[in-house]
């Protein structure tokens, strides 16, 4: 991909395929810029995906733990829904999702992208799983102590759920930050769309470029990169602890 961004035009399409460009350049990547509002697209992805992983981690772990520690009425039975909702593909929701989008003035505006995406059943299960394990004697020696909930949450469950939060987050940044179809269907107005969509715009019926949709691609993945290099560090915890579990 990176390889067929620095290539002359037509030589990515060529046959046999070349690996390495025969005269590199950067002209895809400066007619980007020059096509595209591309600081504007790449902000807004940016912003609405920080936003979404913040505040859905955020949700997912109150409500993962309230299923996990608390006893409620229908407990059980709730969360058995949420699993059974997991089976039902997402495009069977949008139609009634984008309606009630709409009656609430919500279409092209940015919460209409975020807030659908701010609660997550699996981002709830994986949070419940993980906080099953924390011991019962932890919590209970801080609510001894004087804790509140919120306080016992903050301080005891969140530091020791750290890897599976940081996994969660991950995933959640990668899947909005990637995000095509619910950007394309809420967002008509082009200075609020974001930068899948507006690469998209790059596709023409019947010409298409192809090293500069590789230009654009490789500018999309590095964001991406960036923060599982950041995360790294935690989310091989996570994954390291979940062996040592088994």
């Amino acid at each position: 991909m990176a390889s067929a961004s620095l290539m002359p035009t037509g030589e990515a399409s060529t046959v046999p395929p070349r690996w390495i460009p025969s005269a590199p350049t950067l002209e895809h990547y400066r007619e980007l810029f020059t096509r595209l509002d591309l600081a504007r697209a790449f902000a807004n992805s940016l912003g609405i995906a920080i936003v979404t992983t913040v505040v859905s981690v955020t949700l997912n772990a109150l409500a993962g733990y309230a299923f996990a520690r608390f006893r409620f009425p229908g407990r059980d039975r709730i969360f058995a829904v949420l699993l059974l909702a997991l089976v039902i593909p997402g495009q069977l929701g949008m139609l009634p999702l984008f309606l009630m989008l709409r009656g609430l003035g919500l279409v092209n505006t940015y919460l209409g992208v975020v807030v659908p995406g701010l609660a997550s059943i699996f981002g709830i299960f994986l949070v419940r799983q993980y906080a099953l394990g924390i011991p019962q004697s932890l919590l209970d020696a801080a609510r001894v102590d004087g804790a509140g909930e919120l306080r016992v949450f903050w301080s005891v469950v969140v530091p020791l759920c750290r890897p599976v939060l940081v996994t969660l987050a991950l995933f959640t940044f990668m899947g909005t930050w990637n995000d095509f179809l619910w950007p394309l269907v809420v967002l008509s107005d082009s200075r609020l769309q974001t930068l899948p969509v507006a690469l998209a715009n790059l596709l023409g019926e019947h010409v298409q470029d192809t090293e500069l949709m590789m230009a654009g691609a490789v500018l999309t993945v590095l964001p991406v990169i960036g923060v599982f290099l950041a995360l790294q560090r935690s989310y091989i915890e996570g994954i390291a602890s979940g062996s040592v579990k088994q």
